[in-house]
C-alpha cells in the first residue's frame, strides 16, 4: 500500500510578510504576472512594488473578473504569455488563488500564492476548483506539484470582513471528519496515495484548534486585530486544513456542498458556509454520537455558520429541490463514495432533512 503526503514548496505566514515578498519569490523568476481584483491591486501593489524596489523585475498586475471559469483562465494565461511572464501570481480569495494555479499549470511556469483571506484551504493545494459562467460548480482540475510559495499577511486578513475567517473555519472544520471517513475507507487521497499519519494528526489538530480558538479569532478580527488566536486560525484554515484534506481525502461534507450550488438560493452563500453545513449531514449520514454532533453544532453557532438550511438561504424548502441537491452529491467521481459505505441520493437527501432538524432542535437549546 502507497501512501502519500504532499504540500507547497514554501509556507510563510506573519503579520506583514507581503513586505517580503521579494526574498521568498526571486529566486523563482524576474518577470511576475500579478493576478488580483482591482481592490486587491489597490491594496497591496504599493506594497510589493516597494518589496521589488531596486531589483530589475517585472510586475504586471491584471484585474481578475470574478469567476474561476475555463474562459477567464485562458484570457489571463494569454495575457500572461503576452508579456512573457515566469512567474504566476495569484493575490486574494479562493477563486482567484485557483485561477491562478490553473494559468501557472496552462503555461508550466511557478506560481506564488499570496492570499488575502483566509475563507478557504485552497492556497496550498495542487488543484483548481472550476465553475460554469453562472456559478455553478463543473469539475476540478489537478496539478502535478503543490504551489512553489504560500505567502500569508496574517495583518492583511485581519482586516478582512469577519465573515471571510468564519467561512474559512467551516471549510476546516470538515478537514478531520472526512479525513476520517475516507481512512476508515482505506480511499485514495488527492496526494496520489493512501492517508498518513502525518496527514490525519495535522487534521485532527486543525479542528482542535477551531475549537479553541475560532470565537476568539472571530472577535478579534471585528476588531481587525491580529492576535495569536488569529494566527493560529489562519494556520488552520490554510496550511493544516490545506495538508489535511489534501493528503487525508475527501468525503461526503464537501460533495454536499458541491450539490447546494445547483441551487440559486445558495449562490451568495460562501463555499466554507456550505461546507460546514455539508458538514453536519455528514455527521448524520454516519449517526455519529449526539455529544459529537452538538459540539460540532455548537461550534458553528458560536462563530456564525450555517446549521439549518434558512441559514442556507433556503426560505422555502421543497423536496424536489433537496433531491436535486442529493442528486448532484452523489454523481460519479464525487468524493462522498470515499464515505466506509454505500452511500445514495435518498440517503444524502435524509441527511440533509436529518441535519436541518437537529440544527433547529440544538439552535433552541444553546
Amino acid at each position: 500500500m502507497i501512501r502519500a503526503v504532499i504540500g507547497p514548496g514554501k509556507y510563510v505566514q506573519g503579520n506583514g510578510v507581503l513586505k517580503h515578498i521579494k526574498e521568498h519569490t526571486i529566486k523563482l523568476g524576474r518577470s511576475f504576472f500579478i493576478i488580483a481584483s482591482e481592490n486587491g491591486i489597490k491594496r497591496t501593489k504599493s506594497v510589493i512594488e516597494e518589496s521589488f524596489a531596486g531589483e530589475k523585475v517585472d510586475l504586471v498586475f491584471e484585474p481578475f473578473r470574478g469567476e474561476c471559469t475555463e474562459s477567464e483562465i485562458e484570457r489571463l494565461r494569454s495575457l500572461a504569455e503576452k508579456n512573457n511572464s515566469k512567474v504566476i501570481v495569484g493575490v486574494g480569495g479562493g477563486k482567484i488563488l485557483d485561477t491562478a494555479k490553473a494559468v501557472a499549470y496552462f503555461l508550466g511556469l511557478p506560481v506564488v500564492i499570496v492570499p488575502t483571506v483566509a475563507s478557504t484551504d485552497a492556497p496550498c493545494s495542487a488543484l483548481s476548483v472550476i465553475y460554469t459562467e453562472e456559478g455553478v460548480y463543473s469539475k476540478v482540475l489537478t496539478f502535478p506539484r503543490n504551489p512553489d510559495v504560500v505567502l500569508v499577511d496574517t495583518g492583511i486578513i485581519a482586516k478582512a470582513p469577519a465573515r471571510l475567517l468564519v467561512s474559512g473555519m467551516g471549510d476546516a472544520l470538515a478537514t478531520y471528519f472526512e479525513a476520517r471517513a475516507s481512512l476508515r475507507s482505506n480511499a485514495m487521497t488527492l496526494a496520489g496515495g493512501r492517508s498518513t499519519k502525518a496527514a490525519m494528526a495535522l487534521a485532527e489538530l486543525c479542528y482542535r484548534t477551531l475549537l479553541e480558538d475560532g470565537l476568539k479569532a472571530k472577535l478579534a478580527v471585528e476588531k481587525k486585530a491580529c492576535t495569536m488566536a488569529v494566527e493560529n486560525v489562519v494556520e488552520a484554515n490554510i496550511y493544516l486544513s490545506g495538508i489535511g484534506f489534501e493528503s487525508g481525502g475527501l468525503a461526503a461534507a464537501h460533495s454536499i456542498h458541491n450539490g447546494f450550488t445547483v441551487l440559486k438560493e445558495c449562490h451568495h452563500m460562501y463555499h466554507g458556509e456550505k461546507v460546514a453545513f455539508g458538514t453536519i449531514a455528514q455527521l448524520v449520514l454516519e449517526n455519529s454520537p449526539m455529544e459529537e454532533l452538538e459540539e460540532v453544532v455548537g461550534f458553528c453557532l458560536d462563530v456564525g455558520l450555517p446549521v439549518t438550511l434558512e441559514d442556507l438561504g433556503i426560505k422555502e424548502v421543497k423536496e424536489e429541490d433537496i433531491r436535486k441537491v442529493a442528486e448532484a452529491s452523489c454523481a460519479e467521481g464525487e468524493t462522498i463514495h470515499n464515505m466506509p459505505f454505500k452511500v445514495t441520493p435518498e440517503d444524502v437527501y435524509n441527511a440533509i432533512m436529518g441535519a436541518d432538524a437537529l440544527g433547529k432542535a440544538l439552535k433552541k437549546l444553546m
